[in-house]
């Protein structure tokens, strides 16, 4: 049974739609990307999954459906809510409670948690004293701390390092390893790309890509390889053009061109071929290309 089902979920305010007929499934223990511009409809489709709003249409299931599975889920928003008064501590302290951890295991959970996240000198520290960037690992801590079973994070890594992405991007693969379900809602790219096996793109509403990230990008690819061998082969009767990508060659074979072919003829030249492969786009490059103005 998959961690989360979206089927044909539809939600509009007043003449404006904002989810058209949405589905997608998320397999238990992996991280899933949920892309998609500004305005497109991620935040609308997130409230729903986590039942703050209702769709008018359509059906969401989590883990199992039994009463008070959302107590197994970890939200984090991407609005920063955490009380600026409060000390650190205290505020997660209190939210670990009001998930249902007993006393004593909040309180173990959050020096463990703050300490996962490098900063747990800040227990004693107003949330107002802190970092933007410290902020975000601070509500991060207060989704892990609960362990749950399914997480929804939007935007996880707003406001953080190159050095602190590495760190929460560890933390989330470890979770995925002991079966925690991700759904990651992104605007980086190069993460999505580097985390997730699947991905949904929803645009205007509307579902615009939904199926693994290898297929996309295959389905996407245009007629060109990356080439590095002890020829030259800008002249060749199959090359269309090329471009210079560190030791290798990009090369865009003309329309009809096989790269099967191509390969086979290098050899059959007796060319040296120390790299040869598919040139697959990025997923920016997908992104791009998918969602026009």
């Amino acid at each position: 049974m998959p961690a989360l089902e979206v089927r044909g979920v539809t939600k509009a305010y007043g003449t404006k739609v904002a989810v058209d007929a949405a589905s997608f499934s998320v397999g238990r223990g992996e991280i899933f990307g949920l892309l998609g511009p500004n305005g497109a409809g991620k935040t609308s489709l997130i409230r729903m999954i986590m039942d703050i709003l209702r769709p008018d249409s359509g059906e969401i299931r989590i883990l199992d459906s039994a009463p008070g599975v959302h107590e197994r889920v970890g939200y984090l928003p991407e609005e920063r809510g955490l009380y600026q008064r409060q000390r650190v501590g205290d505020i997660l302290q209190f939210l670990g409670e009001l998930k249902g951890l007993p006393r004593h295991v909040a309180e173990r959970r959050v020096e463990q948690y703050l300490d996962r996240v490098g900063l747990l000198e800040t227990k004693k520290k107003r949330m107002r004293e802190l970092s933007k960037g410290m902020q975000q690992k601070i509500q991060l801590a207060a989704v892990l701390l609960t362990e749950p079973e399914l997480m929804i994070l939007d935007e996880p890594f707003e406001g953080l390092d190159p050095v602190n992405r590495v760190l929460i991007t560890d933390l989330m693969k470890e979770f995925a390893a002991k079966g925690t379900t991700i759904v990651l809602s992104s605007h980086r790219m190069d993460q999505v790309e580097e985390m997730c096996r699947s991905v949904f793109l929803i645009d205007r509403g509307k579902g615009m890509l939904s199926g693994e990230v290898r297929e996309i990008k295959e389905r996407y690819a245009d007629n060109s390889v990356f080439l590095d061998c002890d020829r030259d082969v800008r002249q060749h009767p199959d090359v269309a053009r090329t471009e210079t990508k560190g030791q290798a060659l990009k090369i865009w074979l003309r329309e009809g061109a096989s790269p099967e072919t191509f390969l086979a003829g290098l050899l059959a030249d007796g060319a040296r071929v120390r790299r040869y492969e598919r040139a697959l786009p990025s997923m920016d490059e997908v992104f791009v290309r998918v969602v026009k103005p």
